[in-house]
């Protein structure tokens, strides 16, 4: 793996205690990245952070590091209770909170710290349970997390460290309320150590910091720097009836496995995978409508290399970390020139390298001057020559449909109109309709 990544800081020249630097130890690392060079002295010295970095640049390492080596040179509160956990990370989903607790596992081996999860989806009873018993480090996402504290199954007076993970995506996903809500419930900014990561430092994440926060400092790691340039990048510009023929072409032609497609439609997502897999590539969807266990299982098998070809939108991938990524494939260019950083940040990860592929369709390449103005460089251009296009492709089976389901009406409902408003007259006209009809005056 190159190195290159890395900065000249070794952890064994930070001012970690022993039981933090044997788990760095066993991890086997030895030198910081960027993120970590730049946060770490800064959050040992006690002072609150505010750091912009990429996925897959170290700052989860960074933060944990920081968080564990002040719990064990800050004592507990007086007023905290046993239920009360000493440290809180909030993430964006739940991929990112579980990936957050395993990496907690693994460098805070040594410390005694007892971890507890908390995210929506699954295992509501048991995540409880944990939290009852007394944590000391409570990751998780702010609705279940939220959620279990209304309840009283914990509080927050005896909290000394506060990580916000990916806070720009936080305000995408809508959980700025929800973060407020956390933070005004915290002992005061002065009295516990702040920490705020994200992949843009923008106006309204520095003032979430400036106001939740005690006087952060700022240390930024531009995300194109970070991937760019271990990224080989390019682009073919197909028709739309040539975009499947193209990705199906050219899966079989690079024999790529460990990749992921990014769509821009949930809907899409789970078309291409059939297709796909219909065609000899075993494919799958990840959506935010695939039930929790499913989405780990497939994250598992993706890693494991079982499952060779992962098919996603933006909301249902921010937060994975997965190494050894290969391929990204932008079956549709993104709308929003970040998430272009964002997509192509899965692969070339730790140092490695890797290849990102996007398609410049009919419908979706208006976005690309502004991604090219985004990462400061107009991206290599491929010829969709015939040799690439898949012939004869297979028609995927249609989705099996639902018990009772008859093409969306069930057998003995009235039958829904235009305006969605239920009855038994096929005739009737739509709640649509009559809104826009004009009430007749009353004869005088």
């Amino acid at each position: 793996m190159a190195d290159s990544h890395l900065s000249n800081l070794k952890f064994e020249d930070l001012d970690l205690r022993k039981e933090i630097a044997d788990g760095v130890l066993d991890a086997g690392f030895t030198h910081c990245t960027p993120i970590q060079a730049g946060t770490l002295p800064v959050a040992l010295d006690g002072r609150d952070v505010a750091g912009q970095a990429q996925t897959g640049t170290g700052k989860t390492a960074a933060f944990l590091l920081a968080a564990f080596n002040y719990l064990l040179e800050n004592p507990s509160s007086p007023q905290r209770r046993s239920i009360d956990p000493r440290m809180i990370v909030l993430a964006p989903t739940r991929e990112l909170a579980i990936q957050i607790h395993k990496d907690a596992q693994l460098l805070g081996q040594f410390t005694g710290f007892n971890l507890g999860l908390a995210y929506g989806g699954t295992d509501y009873e048991k995540q409880r349970r944990t939290l009852e018993e007394g944590v000391d480090i409570l990751i998780g996402t702010p609705g279940r997390l939220i959620d279990y504290f209304k309840q009283r199954v914990f509080g927050m007076r005896g909290v000394q460290v506060m990580v916000l993970d990916e806070a720009d995506r936080m305000f995408d996903l809508g959980f700025i309320r929800d973060i407020r809500f956390v933070m005004r419930r915290l002992p005061p900014p002065q009295k516990r150590l702040n920490m705020l990561f994200s992949a843009t430092l923008s106006h309204r994440v520095l003032e979430l910091a400036y106001e939740h926060m005690n006087e952060p400092e700022l240390v930024r790691i531009e995300p194109e720097k970070v991937t760019a340039e271990r990224v080989s990048q390019r682009i073919y510009f197909p028709s739309n009836p040539e975009k499947l023929p193209l990705l199906i072409g050219l899966m079989k032609k690079l024999q790529a496995d460990k990749t992921m497609i990014f769509v821009n439609m949930k809907r899409d997502a789970e078309r291409v995978a059939a297709w796909l897999t219909a065609n000899g590539t075993k494919a799958e969807a990840m959506s935010g409508d695939v039930p929790q266990r499913k989405r780990q299982r497939m994250l598992r098998d993706f890693q494991s290399g079982d499952l060779p070809v992962l098919v996603g939108t933006d909301v249902a991938s921010r937060g994975l970390h997965i190494p050894d990524v290969n391929y990204v494939i932008n079956y549709d260019l993104p709308q929003d020139c970040e998430d272009y950083v964002h997509r192509i940040g899965r692969t070339a990860r730790a140092g490695a390298t890797g290849d990102a592929i996007s398609f410049g369709c009919e419908h979706y390449v208006v976005s690309l001057p502004e991604i090219e103005e985004f990462i400061g460089m107009k991206l290599p251009v491929e010829p969709v020559t015939q040799d690439l296009l898949a012939v004869s492709l297979k028609r995927p089976p249609p989705p099996p449909k639902k018990s009772g389901d008859r093409g969306g009406q069930k057998r003995g409902q009235p039958r829904k109109t235009r305006g969605g408003q239920g009855t038994g007259n096929k005739n009737a006209p739509g709640e649509g309709r009559r809104s826009r009809r004009r009430r007749k005056k009353p004869s005088t």
